[in-house]
């Protein structure tokens, strides 16, 4: 079984954000960037099959040479061979684009991608991809088995959990719960050695429209004051909740 898991590059949460050229652009200058959390979880499922099936993993990401890192990381993680499609992942649909370009030359049997990535969290890129190749498409993926050309996934739904089964080529978008937090890994000495060996490949992008474009970014509202009451003055503190939260 041939697997592609789809790699975000994305900012880590404890960085600090913000934007440049009119807050039309998201400013890179000092943040640490990590792979995906919806793609790390798909990632480790993936190992997983190649530990237990002899599957064979390949990652891949749409971006520049800064994004080499975090491929190297998932070769670290366990990952067989890397692609990276040398264009600015500014869109939802030019990115679904470039990687049903991989998929299709690839081959591959299953595509794991993360349901949404933790910057713009557009949730768009599985779906569409699943839509130019043709596959089966699970979204909100929490479980995953395959049984030869048979899978069996359980999704997440409102109140609950629905199980449903496909046949490969299948495209899941993952999230928490495909695999456990305490089964995520977590790059040895030995792996970091060998992911320096392994293949990374480099593709130029086919051609494709971009056809959203980011006006303006805007930061949440800054926290106003806190104000404290004394336990005793209930009558200010229901003053306040009712005149200037507005909760009561």
């Amino acid at each position: 079984m041939k697997i592609l898991v789809c790699i975000s590059h994305v900012p880590d949460t404890t960085s600090k954000i913000n934007f440049i050229n009119g807050d039309s652009e998201f400013d890179t200058n000092g943040v640490q960037f990590v792979i995906n959390p919806n793609d790390e979880f798909g990632l480790t499922r993936a190992i997983w099959f190649k530990e237990q099936q002899g599957a064979n993993v390949t990652v891949v990401n749409v971006g520049g040479t800064d994004a080499e890192a975090t491929l190297r990381k998932a070769l670290a993680i366990g990952a067989d061979e890397a692609i990276r499609v040398n264009a600015n992942p500014t869109d939802g649909f030019f990115v679904a684009k470039q990687l049903a370009e991989v998929v299709k030359n690839g081959g591959y049997d299953l595509v794991i991608a993360g349901k949404e990535s933790l910057d713009y969290n557009g949730g768009m890129v599985p779906g569409m991809l699943a839509a130019l190749t043709g596959a089966d498409f699970v979204n909100s993926c929490i479980g995953l088995d395959i049984n030869g050309t048979a899978a069996k996934a359980v999704r997440e739904i409102d109140g609950g959990k629905e199980t449903i089964s496909a046949n490969l080529p299948l495209v899941i978008g993952g999230q928490k719960g495909l695999v456990e937090e305490k089964d995520l890994r977590i790059p040895n000495m030995r792996g970091i050695m060998t992911a320096r060996t392994k293949a990374l490949t480099i593709l130029e992008p086919v051609g494709a429209d971009n056809n959203t474009k980011a006006v303006k970014f805007e930061k949440p509202a800054a926290k106003s004051a806190v104000k404290l009451v004394s336990p005793d003055n209930l009558d200010e503190l229901i003053n306040l909740l009712h005149n200037e939260a507005k909760v009561i």
